[in-house]
């Protein structure tokens, strides 16, 4: 049986001192109008925002400087990335490669791909999706069925992914593919590739959202072609490899702060004369927010250790998702506001924008079923 570990983590001075540019370039970016604070997620893409993020130092923090990082702790990313979804900034151009397709490829990655890759993801200019899921299979890994085969220096990928966020604005994606028997365990036989979007070979096609918005796609592959040094890791470790980076995905302050705006405009809405019924409703809100920022705290302090919790972030993935998914429905019991765009008033603008995109926060990295099956897996409850 695994006990789960949430250690309370004191923030490094670093961290502290990041804290603070990282909120001085928000304010400036608020003042000149760049972004609309309540009209955004971290998936709002904006390749202005990250360039310029990328030139303050705010990506690729923990890599070399070789690779053009700060070499800085991941504790000091945590913080950055609280304070970007805390100001509801639109940081999606960058999410992905930051948060886990650059340390994968920092990682696992040939030197090629470090040197060619890292710097540009530093710099805000360039961009990562991710080659997961398929059809039929959904967060099941072990049922991928996109083949990879060796073809003397390349290997040849045939098949589909789906749900791929930004695959038609993206520079690459590392595609998880089958080279070889999964075996008994259902692990093995699995290879992770960096997929260049820009060859020949790959076919991205657009899935509408609720909301009417172009994130989601799916992508084909045809006979594409990948050298043998844009292979992430070993072959037949690809289980490995996807289950070290899912806890970078599931750990983040990202799977609690999604609606965080919405939060800060309910508190504002009913600041002035707030009942019993509503103190109670943001009090639980507010206690709910403290523990899972020091889960995800404590989280970031582990993979700063260079341990892999993978269980501790599927935790904190799922508990963080349903607290997201509960933030659009008690906002809208509290406040009599018809959500809408066209309001001229932020809080029903931010329950219209969190209201369409809520379904969408306990599937997004894993659904629940499957994680609670890792967590009681790692419970010893099955």
């Amino acid at each position: 049986m695994q006990a789960f570990r949430f250690d309370a983590i004191d923030l490094p001075p670093e961290a502290i001192a990041a804290r603070a540019r990282v909120r001085a370039f928000l304010a400036e970016e608020g003042a000149r109008r760049h972004f609309v604070p309540y009209r955004n997620s971290w998936n709002s893409f904006d390749p202005d925002f990250t360039r310029r993020a990328g030139a303050a130092g705010f990506i690729g923090v923990t890599w070399p400087r070789a690779y053009g990082g700060a070499a800085q702790s991941p504790l000091v990313r945590f913080v950055i990335t609280a304070e970007m979804l805390a100001a509801g900034a639109p940081c999606g151009a960058h999410w992905i490669a930051d948060r886990q397709s650059g340390p994968q490829i920092l990682r696992n990655g040939s030197e090629r791909a470090r040197r060619e890759i890292l710097p540009r993801i530093a710099a805000g200019e360039c961009y990562f999706a991710i080659g997961m899921s398929e059809p039929n299979s959904g967060s099941d890994l072990a049922a991928t069925r996109t083949s990879a085969r060796r073809d003397g220096e390349d290997w040849l990928i045939n098949g589909q992914k789906i749900w791929t966020s930004n695959a038609h604005r993206a520079h690459y994606l590392i595609a998880l593919t089958r080279t070889g028997e999964a075996g008994p365990d259902r692990h093995g036989g699995l290879t992770q590739f960096i997929v260049d979007l820009s060859r020949p070979g790959v076919t991205v096609r657009p899935i509408r959202n609720l909301a009417g918005g172009h994130e989601f796609n799916e992508v084909f592959f045809d006979d594409y072609r990948v050298p043998d040094d844009m292979r992430v890791g070993g072959v037949g470790e690809g289980w490995r490899m996807v289950t070290s980076e899912l806890a970078f995905e599931r750990s983040g302050p990202d799977r609690f702060l999604s609606d965080y705006r919405l939060l800060v405009e309910l508190i504002e809405r009913l600041r002035e004369n707030p009942g019993a019924r509503e103190e109670i409703a943001i009090g639980r809100l507010v206690a709910h927010l403290a523990a899972l920022l020091r889960m995800s705290t404590a989280v970031a302090g582990l993979l700063d250790r260079g341990e892999n919790p993978a269980v501790e972030a599927a935790l904190v993935k799922d508990v963080g998702t349903a607290f997201e998914r509960e933030i659009p429905e008690i906002a809208r019991l509290l406040v009599a506001s018809q959500p809408s765009f066209d309001a001229e008033d932020p809080f029903s603008q931010a329950l219209a924008q969190v209201t369409l995109h809520a379904p969408s926060f306990t599937l997004r990295g894993g659904t629940r079923e499957i994680l609670r099956g890792m967590i009681a897996r790692g419970l010893g409850l099955r």
